[in-house]
């Protein structure tokens, strides 16, 4: 019982603290507002069943996006029409830009073309471009991932030339 406390007390403290990180993760990875609910309250399901196993050997952060995105992964990976549409980082480097120059877009429209741009990604740069997004360093984002820090910042390079080409000239984060 001791160890269901442990497991509630955690799960509270990341939906207090990580609560809107997890709905714009779930956000990067489905685009259904249905769909979406269900992802959400999978990933919510899953982090409080984890807590269960974990043992504080890396940070509370890292452990929720390692499952979070573990769980939004295979949501993508069992929904075959998204699946048929994903791109590596490579290919859509070679899709032409859409809108190149344009100054007047709308917070609003900036977000939803680039939520559709992540949309398109690989799961595995979906996530790390996820997650560099929330501010996480490469490091972290390497825990998560497995892939070396040196990897995460080229492939963060390279989304972000992406977007500054899709997007026009303007600054990015």
């Amino acid at each position: 019982m001791g160890s269901d406390v442990s497991q509630d007390s955690l799960y509270q403290e990341v939906v207090d603290t990580m609560g809107p990180s997890l709905n714009r993760l779930a956000r990067a990875y489905e685009l259904d507002p249905d769909l979406r609910r269900d992802l959400l309250q999978e990933i919510h399901l899953h982090l409080w069943t984890s807590f269960a196993r974990f043992d504080g050997r890396c940070s509370l952060r890292t452990w929720v996006y390692r499952v979070s995105h573990n769980v939004a992964t295979g949501h993508v990976i069992r929904q075959r029409r998204v699946r048929s549409r994903l791109v590596s980082i490579e290919n859509i480097e070679a899709l032409p830009g859409e809108g190149r120059g344009e100054l007047d877009l709308s917070q609003a429209e900036a977000l939803q073309r680039l939520s559709a741009l992540i949309q398109r990604l690989k799961p595995l740069d979906r996530q790390i471009i996820v997650s560099y997004l929330e501010g996480m360093d490469a490091c972290s984002i390497g825990e998560i991932t497995g892939l070396s820090p040196g990897n995460i910042a080229m492939k963060v390079h390279r989304i972000k030339s992406i977007l500054k080409r899709w997007f026009g000239e303007g600054s990015l984060p």
